[in-house]
Protein backbone atom coordinates (compact mmCIF):
# COMPACT_ATOMS: atom_id res chain seq x y z
CA UNK A 1 0.00 0.00 0.00
CA UNK A 2 1.88 3.45 -0.60
CA UNK A 3 1.00 5.90 1.45
CA UNK A 4 0.43 9.47 0.35
CA UNK A 5 2.19 12.39 2.41
CA UNK A 6 -0.94 14.90 1.30
CA UNK A 7 -2.00 16.98 4.57
CA UNK A 8 1.14 15.53 6.48
CA UNK A 9 3.50 17.76 8.38
CA UNK A 10 7.28 17.36 7.24
CA UNK A 11 9.91 16.90 10.01
CA UNK A 12 12.52 18.92 8.99
CA UNK A 13 16.41 19.53 9.77
CA UNK A 14 16.76 23.19 8.96
CA UNK A 15 21.17 23.70 7.43
CA UNK A 16 22.56 27.21 6.30
CA UNK A 17 21.73 26.26 2.61
CA UNK A 18 18.88 23.70 2.92
CA UNK A 19 17.08 21.57 4.80
CA UNK A 20 17.08 17.69 4.65
CA UNK A 21 13.81 15.87 5.27
CA UNK A 22 13.80 13.31 8.39
CA UNK A 23 10.09 12.50 7.88
CA UNK A 24 8.04 12.69 5.07
CA UNK A 25 5.14 15.20 4.63
CA UNK A 26 3.83 18.06 2.37
CA UNK A 27 3.98 21.44 4.84
CA UNK A 28 5.84 22.69 7.72
CA UNK A 29 4.09 25.15 10.41
CA UNK A 30 5.13 28.71 11.13
CA UNK A 31 7.06 28.59 14.21
CA UNK A 32 5.24 32.14 15.48
CA UNK A 33 2.12 31.89 12.83
CA UNK A 34 1.58 28.73 12.84
CA UNK A 35 0.26 29.23 8.93
CA UNK A 36 0.51 25.73 7.06
CA UNK A 37 3.74 26.40 4.35
CA UNK A 38 4.22 24.23 1.90
CA UNK A 39 7.59 22.79 1.24
CA UNK A 40 7.97 24.24 -2.35
CA UNK A 41 6.84 27.86 -1.18
CA UNK A 42 9.22 27.65 2.42
CA UNK A 43 11.87 29.96 1.92
CA UNK A 44 12.78 31.17 5.74
CA UNK A 45 14.12 29.07 8.77
CA UNK A 46 16.33 29.27 11.30
CA UNK A 47 19.24 26.84 12.18
CA UNK A 48 20.12 27.73 15.55
CA UNK A 49 16.19 27.32 16.65
CA UNK A 50 15.03 24.59 13.99
CA UNK A 51 12.21 26.51 12.95
CA UNK A 52 10.58 27.68 9.97
CA UNK A 53 8.82 30.80 9.38
CA UNK A 54 5.73 31.43 7.13
CA UNK A 55 7.44 34.80 5.54
CA UNK A 56 10.53 37.35 6.02
CA UNK A 57 8.82 40.16 7.99
CA UNK A 58 8.24 36.91 10.69
CA UNK A 59 11.58 35.53 10.20
CA UNK A 60 13.15 39.17 11.03
CA UNK A 61 11.00 39.85 14.16
CA UNK A 62 10.96 36.23 15.55
CA UNK A 63 14.92 36.39 15.53
CA UNK A 64 15.38 40.20 16.26
CA UNK A 65 17.51 40.69 19.52
CA UNK A 66 14.71 41.29 22.60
Amino acid sequence: MLMSNTDRPARLHFMANGFRVLAPGDHVLCAVSRARIPLDDLRYWSVAEQAAYASAAIASEAMAPR
